[in-house]
C-alpha cells in the first residue's frame, strides 16, 4: 500500500520559519519517501505505508518537542498507477 500525507505544524510565523517547521522539514526530507513537497503553508510526502507511517511518527514526536502546538494531518491511499 502507498500513502500520501499532507501536514502542517503551528503556530505559523510568516517572518521566520519556527523551529518546529524546520524540524518537520528535516524529518520528512531525511525519510525514505518517494516524493516530498515542502512549502510555507503545507507539506506533502508520498511513499510506502511503512515509510510514511514511520516518518509521521518521527514528525509528530520531534515537532512537538520543538514547540509545535498543533499538527494537522491528512492521509490518502494512493491507488495503483496513480502518481
Amino acid at each position: 500500500m502507498r500513502l500520501r500525507v499532507e501536514f502542517t505544524t503551528e503556530p505559523f510565523d510568516l517572518d521566520e520559519a519556527p523551529q518546529h517547521a524546520l524540524v518537520a522539514r528535516e524529518v520528512i526530507e531525511a525519510a525514505e519517501l518517494d516524493a516530498v513537497d515542502v512549502g510555507p503553508f503545507g507539506n506533502t510526502a508520498e511513499g510506502s505505508a511503512d515509510a510514511v507511517l514511520t516518518a509521521v511518527d518521527a514528525l509528530l514526536r520531534k515537532t512537538l518537542e520543538s514547540g509545535a502546538t498543533r499538527i494537522s494531518l491528512q492521509f490518502n491511499v494512493i491507488a495503483e498507477g496513480e502518481a
